[in-house]
């Protein structure tokens, strides 16, 4: 005797369960722009590749002692692999009850962190669902008090793997929250929205009548940095998130994972030598000097349209994974302001939790001034950027590009065991505070006194900068190693096969402070 029947049975009910919502809803989903969730797995994973759990959970129809109908859970959950790597991945069904909390089977979201974290594996949340739902009162007979328990696992998980949410609907409440509860997330234009309630909840609890879109899509959560990157349709989200995770290693206990380089690590290029303009007030792209230090189109920028006076994202060097940052002195100068600081908070928490270099390309003016700054808490942000900074371990090295002034200047530093290296270019010059700026100040008397003050000004600007010479500096060992820009290529090279040696004695999880959204 065997079990052939409750096969075929099974097979059966996988098929109803993989008809989704039925012909109808998919078609209402399609019309409006969206994949499925199970066409977005087929687009995530390697070819055939994902292993589905629980795929028949759902609300069974009984005709006697046969199934004669399956209305499956509005979530998919399973592992698939990336690059050759197993990771855990949950998806909402918006094609069943809108991905409503309340038409969810057991907690399959959860069961997916707790797997991932058991199994030690990245963990991807593709989201298309609304949070909860009053529909939920009349289904139990009662209202009932919040609770976030369930988070306890989202915030755990952070600490250990790799963890990334991409919003592809309209995506309220907790799945809102779970938005943010990870390394990297992404969301799709014209077709995707974040935000904590929905136009009816606003306009019950304000009265004002809002769409969707002007309530949280990309206009709004790509530019506040709430979603740090922004896809041209779920094909290119769905790459992105791949592409992010092939830096970062399956967990804290495992090393960055290296690739083959074919970029020759002596390469020195001449465009660097006119890369800083002579002209200190004249700006310049630092992602041209990325793409000629760093492997050639390795780097992956998080967060472009949020905090723009620093540029981050992640690359490789002689094939191994880095994280990168540089002021851009477009925006403000490239000086430090409060969404730059969260930003560069952001990215040496990643790298000091997985364990990957750090590469600064420094030009950094101080931190914003103003009044607007002021308002904002600029003080309390750069402290916040200042301790991170201190508490991080992963290996770190700057090249100082053009400029370093005041606290915010002194972050290209760090002090203590962890390693650290620093190169300047023949461009390089910095201090306390500006000599233009500070020379009204510390001179403040002799200027008022002069018979003509704007001349004596001019002339006391002249004499400091006469001394500003990097040259000097190095003569006093101020600056360790002044650099022809063409070698920073071979010696970020020699930098990064110190940093593995140290790595491989960091593996596991951070010492320092927890990772925070």
């Amino acid at each position: 005797m065997s079990w052939d029947k409750e096969v075929a049975e099974l097979e059966r009910q996988t098929a109803f369960a993989k008809a989704m919502g039925g012909e109808d809803s998919v078609a209402f989903h399609h019309g409006r722009g969206k994949l499925t969730v199970r066409e977005r797995i087929d687009l995530l994973e390697d070819p055939d590749t994902f292993h589905e759990i629980g795929a028949i959970a759902g609300t069974a129809t009984w005709d006697d002692d046969e199934v004669s109908a399956l209305k499956p859970a509005n979530s998919v959950v399973g592992t698939v692999k990336i690059d050759g790597r197993k990771v855990a991945v949950s998806g909402g069904d918006f094609t069943i009850r809108g991905g409503a909390s309340d038409a969810a089977i057991g907690n399959k979201g959860q069961f997916a962190e707790q797997f991932a974290r058991k199994a030690r594996i990245p963990y991807v949340r593709l989201l298309d669902a609304t949070g909860g739902s009053v529909r939920t009162f009349e289904q139990i007979g009662r209202t009932y008090l919040p609770g976030n328990s369930g988070t306890n696992i989202s915030a755990e998980l952070m600490q250990y793997v790799p963890v990334v949410s991409a919003v592809l609907g309209s995506v309220a409440g907790l799945p809102a929250v779970q938005a943010c509860l990870c390394h990297f997330n992404v969301m799709v234009k014209k077709t995707s929205q974040v935000f904590v309630a929905g136009p009816k909840v606003v306009e019950q609890a304000t009265g004002n009548a809002i769409t969707k879109e002007d309530l949280g899509d990309e206009r709004i959560q790509v530019k506040n940095g709430v979603i740090m990157n922004l896809a041209e349709d779920e094909a290119d989200a769905l790459r992105q998130i791949r592409r992010f995770l092939s830096y970062l290693p399956s967990n804290v206990w495992e090393e960055p994972p290296s690739i083959e380089c074919d970029d020759p690590i002596e390469r020195r290029d001449e465009s660097l030598l006119q890369a800083i303009p002579r002209d200190r007030r004249k700006i310049y792209d630092p992602r041209k000097v990325l793409n000629t230090v760093l492997d050639r189109d390795s780097f992956f920028e998080i967060g472009p349209y949020y905090g723009k006076a620093r540029v981050t994202g992640l690359a490789r060097v002689n094939g191994y994974p880095v994280g990168v940052m540089a002021n851009h002195p477009k925006f403000n100068g490239g000086s430090m302001d409060i969404a730059a600081g969260e930003k560069t908070i952001r990215l040496i928490e990643l790298c000091d939790m997985f364990h990957l270099p750090l590469v600064y390309f420094a030009d950094e003016p101080g931190f914003s001034v103003g009044r607007a700054q002021e308002v904002q808490g600029i003080v309390r942000a750069g402290a916040r950027v200042v301790t991170k900074t201190a508490q991080s371990e992963m290996p770190y090295i700057t090249f100082v590009l053009r400029q370093l002034y005041g606290v915010a200047g002194g972050l290209h530093q760090r002090g203590g065991d962890a390693l650290y290296r620093r190169y300047c270019w023949p461009s390089t010059h910095g201090g306390s505070m500006h000599i233009e700026g500070g020379t009204a100040i510390a001179y403040k008397r002799d200027i008022e006194n002069a018979p003509d003050p704007e001349a004596k000004r001019e002339e006391i600007e002249a004499r400091l900068q006469a001394i500003s010479s990097p040259f000097r500096n190095a003569h006093a060992f101020g600056i360790e190693e002044m650099i022809d820009p063409r070698d920073t290529r071979p010696l970020l090279v020699d930098f990064i096969d110190d940093a593995r040696r140290v790595i491989k004695t960091q593996l596991g999880p951070r010492s320092g402070p927890a990772y925070t959204p």
